[in-house]
């Protein structure tokens, strides 16, 4: 009989260790806007700490891949999975402008403020959820600075991945000068004279992706926010973290973000790109944005699971 109880007990443990997370969808409403997300997570281990993930600019859904770009490198997904397996639950959901049902109302008027409302939407839908011990916002890229604005008083601890220290205005500047000087100062004066007058008379055309009309009202509304003001504000734990082989926010602007709050704890990943993924040869930064081939970097997750259970 005791040797039947000791194979019983070691039959669950090791159904319990070999769990595998699963995955819960939930659709979190805005007033009239849907807010899909996926929830990750191990059942019968709860309460978990929670990782809320918002996603950089443009249209990237809750996995990090962008279709209409060909973008599929999974990233969001596969950090998911990874916290998931170290016991803590992670959510991520698909921006405003990623679901279909939203798309009439985004026609008609969509500003930088609108994705911070989307934000503090979805951690007013998950605070009060008994399975979970403590909210963790991790802002990434554009999300960055959502993240500062949404947290509140909601939240116990904040991480800034991969975010831009200064207002969107001075960075489109910057990123567009490292490749054309000329083409950089136009796009100082279309910056200017849009904050100053609400529109452009005369657009270069090569910016119009950019600078188009149809963009206006969200870029002066993003315009006005510095992220190294804005994190001044926080007083919870702060991390942040960026990759050094970053070419679109380089380290240079953790560095900033963190002498604006020396409260905060500064990590600076080797190898680590924009999507997370680590890149150890030459010419793989572009090509890990297409396919999941491109492993999430592991120290990444290590740093995330620490100073979400620390």
């Amino acid at each position: 009989m005791k040797a039947i109880a000791i194979l019983i007990a070691y039959l669950i443990m090791n159904f319990v260790i070999a769990q595998p997370a699963i995955s819960e969808d939930i659709l979190i409403w805005n007033d009239s806007l849907q807010l899909p997300g996926t929830l990750k997570f191990i059942p019968g281990k709860m309460p978990q700490p929670l990782v809320i993930f918002i996603q950089g600019s443009g249209n990237p859904d809750r996995n990090g891949n962008q279709p209409s770009f060909n973008v599929h490198a999974d990233y969001i997904n596969q950090l998911g999975d990874a916290l998931a397996a170290q016991d803590i639950a992670f959510f991520s959901y698909d921006k405003r402008n990623v679901t279909k049902a939203n798309f009439k109302s985004i026609s008609e008027h969509y500003i930088f403020s609108d994705i911070v409302s989307d934000a503090k939407a979805v951690i007013n839908n998950l605070k009060d959820d008994n399975r979970f011990s403590s909210i963790t916002i991790v802002g990434h890229s554009q999300g960055s600075l959502v993240g500062m604005l949404a947290i509140e008083d909601q939240v116990d601890k904040y991480v800034s991945l991969a975010g831009l220290s200064e207002a969107a205005d001075n960075a489109f500047v910057r990123q567009i000068s490292n490749q054309n000087e000329e083409l950089g100062e136009i796009a100082r004066q279309h910056a200017d004279e849009l904050k100053s007058t609400g529109d452009i008379k005369e657009m270069n055309i090569l910016l119009v992706s950019l600078f188009g009309k149809a963009n206006h009202e969200f870029l002066i509304d993003y315009f006005k926010y510095a992220p190294s003001e804005e994190i001044k504000k926080i007083n919870i734990p702060i991390l942040i973290i960026n990759g050094t082989k970053d070419i679109q926010v380089p380290v240079d602007d953790a560095k900033a973000l963190h002498a604006s709050n020396p409260n905060s704890k500064l990590v600076l990943i080797d190898n680590m790109n924009h999507i997370l993924k680590t890149i150890e040869t030459e010419g793989s930064d572009l090509s890990s944005y297409y396919t999941p081939d491109y492993p999430i970097s592991e120290e990444l997750v290590t740093l995330l699971t620490e100073f979400v259970k620390e």
